[in-house]
């Protein structure tokens, strides 16, 4: 299963993607929504985890355009932010996120959530 990570924080995006990893996830890293989106159209991943807080173009604005992508629009999007008000949880799923995890987590817990709910 091939995994995107978007992170503008390339600390804890490697954290992220190494763990991924050790769990046997194949891991595509970008830094920033707009890489993302030409990452996601290039390599076709199986889940998409998105950072909101990013330069360029935001989580929610790179959901939007997953979303709205015929060819992507089926690629489950969990946004991965430190934002953890109700608002803006309400703002991910409006966007199409299929979940929203909040800072700090649990690598084991995106790992759970990854292969509960998308493991084919």
């Amino acid at each position: 299963m091939k995994i995107l990570i978007a992170d503008d924080e390339l600390r804890l995006r490697k954290v992220v993607a190494l763990h991924l990893k050790k769990a046997g996830f194949a891991v595509l890293e970008a830094g920033n929504g707009r890489q993302a989106l030409e990452m996601a159209k290039e390599q076709k991943p199986d889940v998409i985890v998105l950072d909101i807080m990013m330069p360029e173009m935001n989580g929610l604005e790179a959901c939007e355009a997953l979303k709205a992508d015929p060819e992507l629009k089926d690629v489950p999007v969990i946004l991965l932010t430190a934002m953890a008000e109700a608002g803006d949880i309400e703002k991910g799923g409006a966007a199409g996120a299929e979940y929203y995890l909040t800072k700090p987590f649990s690598p084991k817990e995106l790992i759970d959530k990854i292969n509960s709910n998308f493991k084919n």
